[in-house]
């Protein structure tokens, strides 16, 4: 099968959406199909092996200078090729990654508008390509901020067009009236063209219903599957060292770091709780530095900031030593996760996790038995938790062993490709 999926760069950062996407199409690729990963905006970032297209399409300089400039939205396409060129678009990323959601409304809107946007002389590059070039089976767009694409893919292809849902509601979320409510509709009128749609959790496909206003039954589910190449090798033993709570996301205050630093607090004041340190990594952008500041130094005001260690976002064989070196996890986030990509991976290597009980955490604590949940922004209770698993060896260590055995047997890349082409197969014979 010929697939285009086409996916966003998160403008230099590690993102949970690209690394979903970019493990699918290897995958895809790997089972044999012709399955292309099409960057836009920026390239993507991944500490696996990069399969995306070194073409980016709607390429983040472009798409301002259209929304900003009249002039820009008339120039030839091949005076815009320089400013696509992916080594620009990274040395730029390192100053957009600071831009928040907030300050892009009127963008977004024009974006959702499609082709009758500011950039819809970017929509016709990538069609006209699509269409002359590649001519795919499949189009899959990797959330609904992509669907100002859809009329002119139905018009110019005549192929399904599938719609991964996996966080558009978190973005929407962060912009200001009236631009929130002009996305959603426009987001809501081009459902209604898209084919079908994929969630990764029963939990977000059920919030989209509602959020998107699209039938239940169009909307699919396939959980996420991890690459497991280098995760489930043999852990450290306890040499004697404190018990490990660990966190490894994107350090910023919706995935809860703050809710887990005062939980690491209260566990270490709780009389006869057992030694332990908390080890913290992930992405750090320079505009959450000062978030992790003030953490570090609400530690260090209350006399444990000797047993905090942050180490600076790692490659993918140093996550997964990291990993290895924890003996739970948590990454409470005060919002509702889609995927969790994180919790797959610590159980990959035999680390438990806490989680809250929102979004997904409840569907994969439950399919893998892999860890404890506790409620939502509550460092009490995360803290009692915390203090169980550590206190408790052969408790935590069959839940490590659960959850790896789940996600070995579940959770992998090739069940989520498999899955993936046989609600492609659904439209293809539908259309045809």
């Amino acid at each position: 099968m010929k697939i285009a999926y086409i996916t966003a760069g998160a403008a230099g950062m590690y993102c949970g959406s690209c690394m979903h996407d970019n493990t699918l199409v290897a995958a895809l690729a790997a089972q044999g199909h012709d399955a292309l990963l099409i960057p836009t905006y920026t390239p993507i970032r991944t500490d696996e092996p990069d399969v995306s297209q070194k073409r980016v399409f709607f390429g983040g300089i472009n798409v301002y200078l259209q929304q900003k400039l009249g002039l820009f939205r008339h120039t030839p396409w091949l005076l815009d090729r320089p400013f696509d060129a992916p080594r620009l678009l990274r040395w730029v990323s390192r100053f957009a990654v600071r831009t928040e959601a907030e300050s892009l409304g009127d963008l977004t809107v024009s974006m959702l508008k499609g082709e009758h946007g500011y950039q819809r002389k970017e929509v016709a590059k990538l069609v006209h390509w699509l269409a002359t070039e590649m001519r795919p089976e499949v189009v899959n767009l990797t959330n609904g901020l992509l669907s100002g694409l859809v009329h002119e893919l139905k018009r110019r292809l005549d192929v399904p067009v599938v719609c991964t849902l996996q966080g558009d509601d978190i973005y929407l979320e962060a912009l200001p009236e009236p631009y929130r409510g002009q996305c959603l509709d426009l987001i809501r009128h081009h459902c209604e063209e898209i084919d079908g749609f994929i969630a990764t959790s029963v939990y977000y496909a059920d919030f989209m219903t509602d959020y998107f206003r699209i039938p239940r039954e169009r909307i699919h589910v396939v959980y996420p599957g991890l690459n497991l190449a280098g995760h489930g090798g043999p852990r450290p033993g306890n040499d004697g060292r404190p018990y490990t709570v660990g966190y490894f996301a994107r350090i910023c205050p919706e995935k809860g770091l703050h809710t887990l630093a005062e939980a690491f607090r209260v566990l270490r004041q709780t009389p006869g709780a057992p030694p332990c340190r908390l080890r913290v990594s992930g992405w750090l952008g320079e505009n959450q530095r000062p978030y992790l500041d003030g953490i570090e130094r609400k530690l260090k005001e209350a006399g444990v900031a000797e047993d905090f260690e942050h180490i600076e976002s790692p490659d993918h064989a140093s996550k997964v030593r990291f990993l290895q070196s924890l003996d739970v996890l948590s990454v409470p986030t005060t919002y509702r996760e889609p995927k969790g990509l994180y919790v797959l991976e610590a159980l990959a290597n035999g680390v438990p996790v806490v989680q809250p009980r929102h979004g997904s955490f409840p569907e994969l604590i439950e399919a893998t038995g892999g860890g404890l949940l506790v409620n939502p922004e509550d460092p009490e209770d995360l803290a009692r938790s915390l203090r169980q698993l550590l206190q408790n060896p052969p408790h935590r260590d069959e839940l490590g062993r659960k959850g790896k055995e789940a996600v070995y047997q579940r959770f992998h890349a090739a069940r989520m490709a498999q899955e993936t082409v046989q609600i492609y197969r659904e439209y293809l014979r539908l259309l045809a």
